[in-house]
């Protein structure tokens, strides 16, 4: 049978309990922020709800701040993703509407457990701080990918625009009736954009 019968290979062992000690941290992290406050837990105090050691810990998440953002880099994977693996005919703003109503709604949706993630971060100037740089992480990774779907150069500001904005949409969801539609028409414009841009290349 050839490897690509077999599917990809499973997880092994090791990887799936460093994946599970990743999550214990992050989840019991979590749990401490949101019941004292950031500023109020200490990372000594996190290892031991975790049942780890602070070495330990660090090597899973160099800063504290990463702490409350332990999905960081399935984020980004998935928000490339969309773009390089969006179906044939679908345009790159049609593909980023859909990953932000698919990945990004969920406190627009009123969850409750994001609306205490978000009270937590915005209530946090180290938090907010290091949100802001993980999105300017992800624009530059996405504007990137943006420009190798389109045939651009790496630094064409028409793809540094897009990837910004198509981040920042989700955004006019905030204080709408219906969320869902106010994102939708955000990326409408996007796409009249780019679909203008194109046009004059």
């Amino acid at each position: 049978m050839s490897e690509s019968d077999t599917g990809p290979a499973p997880i092994g062992r090791r990887e799936r309990k460093k994946a599970a000690t990743r999550q214990a941290i992050a989840d019991a992290a979590l749990r401490l922020f949101l019941e004292r406050g950031y500023d109020d837990v200490g990372i000594r105090e996190i290892a031991d709800a975790a049942d780890v050691s602070t070495t330990t810990l660090f090597k899973h998440f160099p800063v504290k701040e990463a702490l409350v953002f332990d999905q960081d880099a399935d984020q980004e994977a998935r928000l490339l993703a969309a773009v390089r693996e969006r179906p044939a005919g679908c345009s790159i703003p049609a593909a980023l509407r859909e990953h932000a109503l698919r990945h990004r709604m969920a406190a627009a949706d009123r969850d409750e457990r994001f609306t205490a993630f978000f009270a937590l971060v915005n209530g946090t100037p180290a938090l907010r701080d290091y949100l802001q740089g993980m999105w300017m992480r992800h624009a530059a990774a996405l504007a990137r990918v943006i420009a190798e779907e389109s045939g651009l150069p790496e630094d064409d500001p028409a793809c540094a625009a897009l990837a910004h904005f198509a981040l920042e949409a989700p955004r006019a969801a905030d204080g709408r009736p219906d969320p869902r539609r106010a994102v939708a028409r955000a990326f409408d414009l996007l796409e009249t954009g780019w679909q203008a841009l194109a046009a004059d290349r």
